[in-house]
């Protein structure tokens, strides 16, 4: 079993950015709110969009920051603190340039492989917390990132992510009730 206790997604707050790949983690927390009946709410607290839902008996809050991706960790942070938790319950949903786009990994620690957003969640939260990386390809050149990360993706990158979505969602009760490496096992597997 695992302590799961928050998911966040990140992304950037604004519309213009709601359908680029960089805001692939909250597409996740999103769909995961749907599914489970939650509806987001503003708490000025933690400067991010907030709800609680119910996972197979197990209160999970999901949390959107509303400080724009490469300023995460410290919205995350205050949530952490005011519910007294340990980076170990966060498990982060983020978008993944070095995954192909149908391709979803859990992993727990690591670096933060040129992902800002992942930086900033590292130097206010430590890197104990779990991640769900979201595959969404590479563009090619290094220097053509940021313009592929930040405008919309091309109607079959959007539907291999939007599958991504789907697919870490189906894990989510098997993650909280058996916890990571299981979870790991079966998305992984089923990916090969």
């Amino acid at each position: 079993m695992t302590n799961l206790s928050i998911i966040a997604g990140l992304g950037n707050p604004e519309d213009k950015h709601e359908r680029t790949l960089h805001n692939a983690g909250f597409w996740f927390v999103d769909a995961v709110a749907r599914k489970y009946g939650g509806s987001f709410r503003y708490e000025k607290k933690f400067d991010s969009a907030c709800c609680k839902v119910s996972i197979g008996g197990n209160e999970i809050w999901l949390v959107k920051p509303q400080s724009y991706m490469n300023l995460s960790g410290g919205p995350l942070r205050s949530v952490l603190d005011y519910y007294r938790l340990n980076s170990k319950n966060l498990l982060v949903a983020h978008d993944e340039i070095d995954l192909p786009p149908g391709t979803v990994r859990l992993k727990q620690g690591g670096g933060h492989g040129g992902h800002n957003g992942i930086r900033d969640v590292m130097q206010h939260c430590g890197t104990d917390f779990m991640r769900l990386r979201i595959g969404v390809g590479h563009p090619g050149e290094k220097s053509q990132v940021t313009g592929y990360v930040l405008k919309r993706a091309s109607k079959d990158v959007e539907a291999a992510v939007e599958k991504n979505v789907a697919d870490a969602m189906d894990l989510m009760p098997l993650l909280i009730d058996d916890g990571l490496n299981a979870a790991m096992k079966q998305l992984h597997t089923r990916e090969q």
